[in-house]
């Protein structure tokens, strides 16, 4: 326990909350700082955060009693150990005794209960990092990979079909928002609720299919920004919904959809994108195209109440606005935008996959495009994850015909879904161009195809200077390339990859916009 040992402290009426702002289980000697939520009061004292829940009873939750307040914090301390173990420390008791002493593991009647954790420093929270312009990427990629791990061992629901649950979260939000007629239109409310409805109709029996696959599992519940923090360097969520089982339990790209929906929110788009295609690329989860949309939009319906409680409770005009912004967000995450198909090809080296990640925050709606890569898709039908290596016997032509007809399989896929795609590949056989030309035909979809070119010397140098990634290519496979006179553009649009990507991405966004 941080700070000095506990002690008693007399207070009229034993009002727990102010004996700890007072600083109370350490005889006065750490005043801690207090942070309030919608549903707990958290106290900080030293390297050591102490929650106490507030004693409300909502629609979705209840911590009205002693008892409840108890099993709620018993059940964050176990489940919040799946993620961040070293955060969540200990239970402990809030004992008064019959003379109205409060104390901290005192032997009197129990009054209430408190979670000890650890305190992370100040800024660590990934919503710190996403506003003040420094999260990287290779800590969205640690992320997503967590997450994936996370997702795949958690507890399977068995009890229900996808539809029936996310159909009554729907209902849920739609009775929460409708208790605040002063701060959101009836009309907006009504129009969203249908169309969430509508949609969850129009996809119950993929809902109800994932449901039987073992997608709806025991997730995190409450995974926005705020709730992830830098721990020992790593992004670490932690704060999970610990008081509504049923709450918690969903489709594991819901669970993922309430981050992507914060990312977004916050403008963090390139972000967003690239944690949504990690996820797919290393969970395989290729089947929920057309459900990420309507389930970031949820989310963001889930904020929107959330922060109106807050109003209805603190008078906030932040709160307030807040919770306007959410349910404006809602509607646009659901509004249909017309799919388009992207492909970048070129040689090794040339920097396809950075300019894909560039441009696929900002094509189409949220959370933007679905980045097909080959690399990714050669080590998926091989069975391994992304950045373990194959030899070079790995790499022959009838492995390649595959890998493509994989990736037209699935541009088809996400398309007929309502995404956008873009394939990442080297596209240098003119039957690979035409693949995945002859998909946005059949779909009446634009297409463009763009062609890095570069230089066989500065291909080689970006080889030499890669890090782990999906991609085997050697400084050997860049000198084949440039004697293989079947590889070039075949008529797709030439950009010089030698020009920095913040240009190229621009030159693409733009042709795009055209279309």
């Amino acid at each position: 326990m941080g700070g000095a040992p506990p002690s008693t402290d007399h207070t009229v009426g034993g009002d727990v909350a102010s004996w700890l702002e007072r600083g109370g289980p350490w005889g006065g000697s750490l005043v801690p700082e207090r942070i309030d939520t919608h549903a707990a009061s958290v106290f900080l004292t030293g390297d050591r955060a102490w929650k106490l829940k507030r004693p409300i009873k909502l629609p979705y939750l209840d911590f009205s009693s002693v008892d409840l307040r108890h099993d709620a914090l018993e059940a964050e301390l176990r489940l919040n150990r799946r993620t961040a173990p070293d955060i969540y420390l200990s239970l402990h008791k809030v004992t008064l005794s019959s003379s109205g002493a409060l104390k901290l593991d005192g032997e009197c009647d129990v009054v209430d209960w408190l979670l000890e954790m650890q305190r992370f420093p100040e800024g660590a929270l990934l919503a710190d990092q996403v506003d003040q312009g420094i999260l990287d990427d290779a800590t969205v990629m640690q992320l997503a990979d967590d997450l994936v791990r996370f997702h795949g061992k958690a507890q399977a629901s068995t009890n229900s079909g996808g539809a029936a649950r996310l159909r009554k979260v729907a209902q849920g939000n739609a009775a929460c928002l409708a208790a605040y007629p002063a701060l959101f239109d009836s009309r907006h409310v009504s129009a969203l609720t249908t169309r969430i409805a509508a949609m969850i109709e129009r996809n119950a029996a993929l809902l109800d299919f994932r449901a039987i696959l073992g997608r709806v599992r025991h997730g995190h519940g409450d995974l926005h920004l705020g709730n992830i923090a830098m721990v020992d360097g790593r992004a670490t969520p932690f704060d999970c919904l610990e008081f509504n089982d049923e709450l918690a339990t969903g489709d594991v790209l819901y669970d993922l959809a309430f981050l992507l929906m914060d990312l977004w929110h916050r403008g963090a788009r390139r972000a967003a994108n690239m944690l949504f295609n990690r996820y797919l690329d290393a969970s395989a989860d290729e089947g929920g195209a057309a459900l990420v949309p309507l389930f970031m939009s949820i989310r963001a319906t889930v904020r929107a109440h959330v922060l109106a409680t807050t109003f209805q409770r603190s008078g906030s005009p932040e709160a307030a606005s807040s919770a306007r912004n959410y349910l404006i967000l809602a509607q646009a995450l659901v509004t249909e935008v017309k799919p388009v198909l992207v492909a970048i090809g070129g040689l090794s080296g040339t920097g396809k996959t950075t300019l894909a990640r560039a441009i696929g925050g900002g094509i189409g709606g949220a959370p933007g495009a679905r980045i097909l890569r080959s690399d990714v898709l050669r080590k998926r039908l091989a069975g391994i994850a992304p950045e373990v290596p194959m030899p070079p016997s790995s790499y022959s032509q009838m492995t390649a015909s595959k890998v493509y007809a994989e990736l037209t399989r699935l541009a088809r896929h996400w398309v007929s879904a309502g995404s956008c795609v873009v394939g990442d590949a080297v596209f240098g056989q003119a039957a690979e161009k035409r693949a995945l030309e002859k998909v946005a035909r059949q779909q009446r979809l634009p297409f463009h195809g763009f062609w890095l070119d570069l230089g066989e010397e500065n291909r080689i140098e970006r080889i030499r200077d890669r890090g782990p990634d999906a991609s085997d290519a050697t400084v050997a496979v860049a000198r084949r390339q440039s004697e293989d006179s079947r590889l070039g553009p075949d008529g797709w649009s030439i950009l010089p990859a030698g020009t920095d990507i913040a240009s190229l991405a621009t030159v693409i966004q733009e042709t795009i916009s055209r279309i």
